[in-house]
């Protein structure tokens, strides 16, 4: 019998595991994991920006865990020796709409607490020489990382306390009761005290095994990226980012510096026909009956239709894709670029077609199911982690 069971070894996981020891340091801590190493999806294959929280609603779980998460995040790479960049990022208007939506972003970012400085055309270029922009926001305080070693090195410390990682282990079904939950794997049965589900791209399969019915479910979105060349590298010196589009619930192509130097380009947004699909090929066609039976689905693509066109659009055409990342760097080429790295985001979808916009938590009889924790979850793990565990203490 275990103390408390985890199912996910995502970032998200593996901070609610160190922050169970850090509360209750004589517990029994079980992580299940289906894959054989941590951070084999969405913390794997995340861009590794440290975000501020400029772009989320003031007084939304996203908002104050991105800026708290921003901090600790950053302060838990020092203390352990990983590599950590607070480059700073700029955030560019590139025609005249968009100089409100600037302004607005700005008095958001202000909203939350946060020290940021408008840039005038000429600022901007002495900040990014080749960026195209009329003004800009400076965002001093977002950075770069590698979430894979954040959670590899997580994953250390949990088992320095004891903590078990049953890698390779997929459940199959869960009952609760008084005493705790039973959980039932391909690799047996464990006996816990409390369950917690942080299974990202099956949080809501998850959900459902343990006999909740939650009014979302998980819709993967496959984020596409190319690499500038080595010999391109030099058109980005840290992060640029574009004003996001009001009327679509993505940031938008943007460059990326790596913690190991290279450059990202991307991404765009598609509907990923696997939960777990990271190639256009990727089909899994349980996941996509799933979608396509989904009520809320057809909300979101009848709103979102011209929108969603471009993107495939641009998934298919790399023309396309350039073009879009001209708008801010219009020294960019076809040539420049080599394809790069996809990610899948899991984005829970109401029945009624919104996009659950915040964290999500459901709990359980003697669990809590984190049922949506999008970007910007991996910068923020570190409180999603505590505040997860002030809620167990809760409830237990």
């Amino acid at each position: 019998m275990y103390d408390f069971t985890i199912i996910g070894g995502g970032i998200v996981g593996l901070a609610v595991g160190h922050a169970l020891f850090s509360r209750y340091p004589k517990a029994s801590v079980l992580i299940i994991e289906k894959e054989q190493e941590v951070a084999a999806h969405q913390t794997g294959h995340n861009s590794g920006v440290i975000h501020s929280g400029i772009y989320y609603k003031p007084g939304s779980f996203k908002a104050k865990f991105a800026k708290a998460g921003n901090q600790s995040m950053t302060a838990f790479c020092q203390k352990h020796g990983l590599k950590v960049d607070i480059c700073g990022k700029v955030i560019v208007a590139t025609n005249k709409k968009e100089l409100p939506l600037l302004d607005h972003l700005y008095q958001r970012g202000i909203d939350n607490g946060l020290d940021l400085r408008m840039l005038s055309k000429e600022e901007l270029h002495e900040a990014e020489p080749y960026v195209n922009g009329l003004a800009a926001i400076s965002v001093p305080t977002a950075g770069i990382v590698s979430y894979k070693q954040v959670a590899e090195k997580l994953a250390h410390l949990i088992a320095e306390k004891g903590g078990e990682i049953q890698f390779g282990t997929t459940v199959e079904t869960i009952t609760e009761n008084n005493e705790g939950a039973t959980i039932e794997t391909d690799k047996g049965t464990f006996q816990t005290s409390y369950l917690i589900n942080c299974a990202g791209l099956h949080s809501d399969r998850i959900a459902k095994l343990a006999g909740y019915h939650v009014d979302m479910k998980i819709v993967p979105f496959r984020g596409e990226y190319y690499k500038l060349r080595p010999e391109k590298r030099h058109l980005v010196k840290n992060l640029i980012y574009p004003v996001p589009n009001p009327d679509f619930p993505f940031l938008g192509v943007h460059f990326t510096r790596m913690i190991d130097g290279e450059v990202d380009a991307g991404p765009n947004a598609v509907l990923s026909f696997k939960r777990e699909g990271y190639r256009k090929t990727d089909i899994d066609w349980q996941d996509v009956a799933e979608v396509i039976r989904y009520k809320g689905f057809w909300q979101l693509a009848t709103k979102y239709w011209k929108e969603g066109t471009e993107e495939m659009i641009r998934s298919f055409s790399k023309k396309k894709f350039v073009e879009n990342l001209q708008h801010l760097i219009p020294d960019v080429t076809e040539d420049d670029l080599v394809p790069g790295p996809s990610g899948v985001r899991a984005q829970a979808l109401t029945t009624d077609g919104k996009l659950v916009d915040d964290f999500q938590l459901v709990r359980g009889r003697n669990s809590l199911h984190v049922c949506n924790a999008p970007s910007p979850a991996a910068t923020a793990s570190l409180e999603i982690g505590k505040a997860i565990v002030e809620k167990v203490a809760q409830y237990k």
